[in-house]
């Protein structure tokens, strides 16, 4: 099973690169040809290529370009095309501050939106609070919005805690008072552990954590009959696979919930436990949904790219349908100042029938939808 794991993070990488994206150093996308630069607005991208970040920017990265090639090609902004920047993180602090130092190069840059991962994400938004506070920061993929919240970071996705409560609801019949945090890495343990034990106090669960620098079946072999049966998952969509694998040599049934940075397509693929459900969580509609904004993902992502849609591609999509909605909406030139002043209004925005709109403390919406692997391989919801 190990030469099949590797295979697949092979795989992403060779997506990667025929998106023309490089994971070693920082890049800029071009702008359309046919788009004279000195009449675009530019936004820009920060996207983390690490490995334990690729599964997550890959898509997410996809998503917005289809959502900006769209825009263009239907009169960009405010009749002036856009220019998309994306600057590439290799997940260290060195990188994020050499991308910081790029956004202050670009004085013409008029929001950064879609950060991704959380890891960047999470670290960007102290950064920009205290270097670039002029800057809007939009729409990251933020999954602990409460305890990173910023005056110009405009988040639009539900948080962990809106994840995590949506999930336990579902299984709330069986009476769960205990749960189980399972980390992919010892980095992620490192980040997340402390985020996980508040959440778990608000909701009033005890919480018990569970994290190895070795291989992550041995660990799910090593859980006992008095180990909780709901299983919290914080890593990338090959590390549950592993995970899932060994907990599928357990005798005793366990439910596993992953937040929304795995993706269920890519787990049926690579050979996911036979006996073990597994929910995750989603902060955007279903990729089959019949709403317009869906409907147009999957139309525009079909013409583009010869990728599959996944709720992480249709999240960059939106996020880019955001901006660009409240960047239209700016009364006036479209400048730095001028839109960060429209975000700040946090206005009810509509994008193609989901509606998106932030409460009071700035965080983003309560929304959240789950599907399931069931037992017999089957994708429910």
């Amino acid at each position: 099973m190990t030469s099949r794991y590797n295979l697949n993070r092979r795989g992403a990488v060779r997506t990667l690169a025929g998106l023309s994206l490089a994971c070693a150093a920082p890049i800029w996308a071009q702008p359309s040809r046919s788009a004279p630069a000195s009449r675009a607005t530019t936004v820009a991208q920060i996207v983390d290529m690490s490995t334990s970040q690729i599964d997550v920017s890959k898509d997410f990265l996809v998503g917005s370009r289809t959502a900006w090639q769209e825009i263009n090609s239907r009169g960009g902004l405010q009749g002036n095309p856009v220019k998309h920047l994306v600057i590439e993180v290799n997940g260290n602090v060195a990188s994020l501050r050499s991308a910081v130092d790029a956004l202050k190069a670009e004085p013409h840059c008029v929001a950064l939106f879609g950060t991704a991962g959380d890891r960047a994400a999470s670290q960007l938004v102290g950064i920009l609070a205290r270097e670039l506070p002029e800057l809007p920061n939009v729409a990251p993929w933020l999954q602990n919005v409460d305890a990173v919240a910023a005056a110009n970071t405009f988040p639009i996705f539900a948080s962990r805690q809106d994840q995590i409560a949506h999930a336990i609801k579902s299984l709330s019949v069986m009476g769960i008072t205990q749960v189980g945090a399972v980390y992919g890495s010892a980095a992620e343990h490192a980040a997340y552990r402390s985020d996980l034990e508040q959440i778990a106090r608000a909701l009033k669960l005890s919480i018990v954590s569970y994290s190895t620098s070795g291989d992550l079946r041995d660990l799910a072999q090593s859980l006992t009959t008095d180990s909780p049966r709901v299983l919290l998952f914080v890593g990338g969509t090959p590390e549950l696979v592993r995970f899932s694998q060994g907990v599928e040599k357990q005798a005793a049934q366990r439910y596993i919930i992953a937040m929304s940075d795995v993706n269920l397509q890519s787990i049926q693929q690579m050979g996911m436990s036979r006996f073990t459900p597994m929910i995750a969580t989603q902060v955007v509609p279903m990729v089959n949904s019949s709403l317009p904004i869906v409907k147009a993902y999957r139309s525009a992502l079909g013409r583009l790219y010869d990728e599959p849609p996944t709720p992480l591609s249709l999240a960059g999509y939106m996020a880019a349908r955001y901006t660009h909605e409240v960047l239209q909406g700016i009364d006036g030139p479209v400048t730095r100042l001028n839109a960060l002043q429209a975000f700040t209004r946090r206005s009810a925005v509509d994008i193609g029938g989901f509606r998106i709109a932030p409460d009071g403390r700035s965080r983003g919406t309560a929304y959240v939808t789950q599907s399931m692997i069931a037992a017999d391989g089957r994708l429910v919801g």
